[in-house]
């Protein structure tokens, strides 16, 4: 149970996610399904299905097995430039879907329109305060800041520097959720008196007993130190790439040789840039399933935030929850003494 101090700082948030505590789970391809969402959600946390490149009938099949294995909220994340953006929307609000998590750049004005019109209250990341402020206008309900501690796809701009920037401009205008390297519920109750309406985790959930991640993947998440998870780094700057943080192994090496065919073909005029950036996201897409589902943790990819240096074992979703509402309870009190 969490103290006092906490509730009351956590109360806006939770009240936002209706869910006990204001801890959202980081939706992560090939790992937030199901079976750890509707965990996470029992647990008082808030889970949400990573949509990535589902299509439609199978979000729809995803949303009602997650509805029944819990009868708490959950969300959903949709990534913006999804082809079919439009019916998974739709499928959103088929189902109820409570909460609605755009991510992967800014959303048009149809998708904001029918999210609000099948009834979803919408999140959307911010990874600057001039963004934080357009999509406050044009129509979020709540906005996510991650840091570039965080893994998967990342911005340049510390979880720290964002929070500091963002917070006090918009915490007073709408429920702000921080992210990126939180891996201790002393940083979870430090952002909470920033302002921050609650916070999202991935790293930390990705070895709960709960996550269907396989065992290789949650071996070298145990393993790993914080200077294991390295960002990508971008090859030429003709083919912009957003920045991957992920565990360093062969597949690290193998993507920067992706990027060196790519320009070589973008040189001989044998490919035009968008579909090189496209052939580079697939292979992202690819090397993540070889490592989440396979177990291929040599050539996949092991996307990690630097908060994976505090992954120590696998243990159920609601022992991971307890433990940092147990420490952000804590330190609000030591505080308080």
């Amino acid at each position: 149970m969490s103290g006092a101090p906490l509730d009351r700082l956590m109360a806006r948030g939770a009240d936002f996610l209706g869910s006990r505590y204001a801890i959202m789970a980081g939706a992560m391809t090939w790992v937030s399904e199901r079976h750890l969402v509707a965990a996470i959600s029992n647990a008082g946390g808030f889970g949400v299905i990573a949509c990535g490149a589902m299509d439609p009938a199978r979000l729809s099949e995803e949303i009602a097995a997650t509805k029944a294995l819990t009868d708490k909220p959950f969300g959903v994340n949709l990534i913006t430039m999804h082809p079919q953006m439009m019916e998974l929307i739709a499928v959103c609000a088929n189902h109820q879907v409570g909460h609605i998590v755009l991510a992967g750049g800014l959303p048009t004005g149809a998708a904001i329109e029918a999210i609000k019109a099948g009834g979803a209250k919408l999140m959307c990341f911010a990874p600057a305060l001039a963004l934080a402020k357009k999509l406050a206008r044009s129509g979020a309900d709540a906005l996510i800041i991650e840091g570039a501690e965080a893994g998967g796809h990342i911005g340049p701009v510390s979880t720290s520097v964002l929070a500091q920037e963002i917070l006090p401009e918009m915490a007073p205008q709408l429920p702000v959720f921080v992210a990126g390297g939180i891996g201790r519920g002393a940083a979870i109750a430090a952002y909470l008196e920033m302002g921050a309406a609650g916070v999202q985790l991935g790293t930390r959930f990705v070895c709960a007993t709960e996550s269907v991640a396989h065992p290789n993947f949650k071996r070298a998440f145990i393993r790993a130190s914080a200077r294991d998870a390295v960002a990508s780094v971008q090859f030429d700057p003709r083919l912009p790439v957003i920045p991957v943080r992920a565990l360093k192994n062969a597949g690290t090496e193998a993507f920067t040789a992706k990027q060196r065919e790519m320009v070589g073909q973008l040189d001989a005029g044998t490919v035009a840039l968008a579909e090189a950036q496209l052939q580079i996201e697939h292979y992202w897409a690819g090397a993540l399933r070889r490592a989440v589902v396979d177990g291929d943790v040599e050539a996949g990819s092991l996307m990690a935030g630097q908060s994976v240096g505090m992954v120590s074992k696998e243990e159920p979703a609601a022992a991971i929850i307890d433990g940092l509402v147990a420490e952000a309870a804590a330190a609000l009190s030591g505080r308080a003494g």
